[in-house]
């Protein structure tokens, strides 16, 4: 193939995602994230419901004093990987927090929690070895798997009767080692995963299980200690990877919390860890501050557990098909991706800022708003939303 006829098949790829009404549009926010942000193009503020931002924390004053006062401290940035001259004492106290706030022996720091899941199965695990992942995981997990030689087996998400399945063939098969990996929090769908029964049905193969739970840290289970606390199976999840980037602040940054000796191990051998720069120190004294925060936030998880509630209700009542449960991650399910995009812009243009999400993100035909609750947000705000959503569904004939 020449130079010329690749940057056409290139257009021509691009042409076909417009075509199909797949193209991701970037908004420009000119504010700080928040409950309301102010976006380029006209709008003047908007109501964000499609952040990350679940306790509201993003710009929280003591998080940005903390940052500052951080960077003030030890400097922009390291320059450097954690193992030549990257690691301050405030990555390990950071570490050490976090481990402490979910139980564990002790967390390894990473760029982002997809670089976590990029760097856990290879070092882990080899070709002698097997891991079984639901079929929904976030694509850091796909990507990680993809990564490591260990066997692969998937099962129907959130089935426990094919994951006992996937696990007896995996062992009939002769692996060494067996891994279930699932999402504490299915972020296209709103499900929590039964964590639970998962625990139970890898006894029986005596399997270690690992769950990604970046959208539970902060705010699901007692303390916001996420889906393992929440089912009270703590001791017997083997693996947590999560974030910096949502309920904790909405900084970069991502984490694994396991046993001391899987913690070293990824110390000596995680690639994505050992030859990536270290994080910055605003992020450190950032993502301490907003961590505290998340410890003492019983009151801000349960406002957002009332916004949940209350705009899942309302939602439900006036005719929308909505995914999940029990979780603020509220899916407005569409079906057909032009609409879905037109939909969002309709919104928009009434000041609610949401996104369209459609393939390949979500399957083909399952196209849908994904909306996400924020403990900042008011029950004035919750209302005006849903009376934004009744009013385009309408037009757009998605309810009557």
């Amino acid at each position: 193939m020449s130079r010329d006829m690749f940057y056409e098949e290139v257009e021509a790829t691009l042409d076909g995602i417009r075509d199909d009404g797949l193209w991701k549009h970037e908004r420009e926010i000119v504010s700080p994230q928040g409950p309301w942000v102010s976006t380029g193009g006209g709008a003047e503020r908007v109501m964000n419901l499609c952040a990350n931002n679940y306790l509201g924390l993003a710009d929280h004053p003591d998080l940005v004093a903390a940052a500052e006062q951080s960077m003030a401290e030890y400097g922009y940035g390291m320059a450097s990987v954690r193992f030549i001259c990257g690691t301050l004492d405030a990555h390990r106290e950071l570490e050490h927090q976090l481990a402490d706030y979910l139980g564990t022996d002790d967390s390894i720091l990473f760029a982002a929690c997809f670089d976590a899941n990029g760097g856990v199965f290879e070092t882990l695990l080899g070709p002698d070895d097997a891991i079984v992942s639901d079929s929904l995981n976030h694509a850091s997990i796909i990507d990680g798997i993809r990564l490591c030689k260990a066997s692969r087996y998937r099962y129907e998400s959130r089935n426990l009767t094919d994951l006992d399945a996937q696990l007896t063939a995996a062992r009939d098969a002769g692996n060494r080692r067996v891994l279930v990996v699932t999402d504490g929090v299915f972020s296209m769908d709103g499900y929590i995963a039964d964590l639970a029964s998962i625990c139970e049905v890898a006894d029986r193969h005596d399997a270690l299980v690992m769950v990604d739970d970046a959208h539970a840290t902060g705010i699901v289970g007692p303390g916001g200690r996420g889906t393992p606390a929440l089912h009270d199976v703590v001791d017997r999840v083997d693996i947590v990877t999560s974030t910096l980037g949502k309920a904790l602040g909405g900084g970069m940054g991502g984490f694994i919390a396991a046993r001391q000796s899987v913690v070293d191990l990824l110390r000596q051998r995680a690639r994505p860890y050992l030859f990536s720069n270290a994080l910055a120190p605003a992020l450190l004294g950032g993502g301490l501050a907003g961590l505290t925060l998340a410890r003492d936030g019983d009151d801000r998880r349960q406002q957002l557990t009332r916004n949940a509630r209350r705009f899942r209700e309302a939602m439900a009542n006036a005719g929308f098909e909505l995914s999940g449960e029990g979780h603020p991650i509220i899916p407005v399910m569409v079906g057909d991706a032009s609409l879905a995009g037109e939909m969002s812009g309709r919104l928009l243009a009434r000041n609610i800022y949401v996104t369209a999400f459609s393939f390949p993100v979500v399957p083909h035909g399952a196209a849908r708003i994904r909306t996400q609750m924020n403990a900042a947000h008011a029950d004035d705000d919750i209302d005006q939303a849903v009376e934004a959503f009744v009013a385009v569904g309408r037009e757009l004939e998605l309810i009557s």
